[in-house]
């Protein structure tokens, strides 16, 4: 658990390459949490979401969040609505919000139905923004902490977040290609445009 904390905490330490200087507005919801039109309102049972998603031709993908997140702000003002970004998540992605200390009932892939703030803790999730990228099969049993094929803890630059989207599209975890050589291998032809 420790080491997966200090992961987190050196990854969160990096400079954010590629950040753009624009700052785009986002609506806000009354939660205090931003609303961007990709968003789906879902009754947050996460097989139907999981089956939704598929059904559309979508990877389904989870993003916990918290009313005055910094970093949540940083991602939907400043990353989320690059143009690449945001195409990519609106052509392959459904993605749902949960509210770190919301009260909103969860149903997880095991059935079991809790308000948000309790399966955020279930999930083992203390970051925000937090991103979980779901499978394309619901697992038999588990937790959808469990079942994640990919995992973004935290607040990201343009390059990383693209590339964290393009790799779990791609199914880079099936592969022998850990995320970090992905990513270095495309952040070298990215700087290089």
């Amino acid at each position: 658990m420790l080491k997966k904390l200090l992961i987190v905490f050196s990854l969160l330490a990096l400079p954010m390459q590629g950040l753009s200087q624009q700052v785009y507005e986002v609506e806000m919801g009354d939660d205090g949490m931003h609303k961007p039109t990709w968003l789906r309102e879902t009754f947050l049972d996460m097989r139907e979401d999981l089956a939704e998603a598929n059904a559309l031709g979508l990877r389904l993908a989870l993003i916990v969040e918290q009313r005055g997140c910094i970093y949540c702000k940083k991602m939907h003002t400043e990353i989320f609505p690059i143009p690449e970004i945001d195409t990519v998540i609106r052509e392959n992605y459904f993605f749902v919000q949960i509210n770190m200390f919301g009260d909103l009932e969860i149903t997880d892939f095991d059935g079991e139905v809790l308000p948000e703030r309790d399966m955020v803790k279930k999930w083992g999730v203390f970051f925000t923004p937090t991103i979980l990228f779901m499978p394309e099969e619901a697992p038999e049993s588990g937790t959808v902490s469990e079942a994640a094929v990919a995992v973004m803890p935290g607040a990201f630059g343009k390059f990383m977040t693209l590339n964290m989207f393009n790799w779990v599209l791609q199914k880079g975890y099936d592969t022998d290609e850990h995320f970090q050589k992905y990513h270095a291998r495309m952040l070298s032809g990215q700087l290089n445009r």
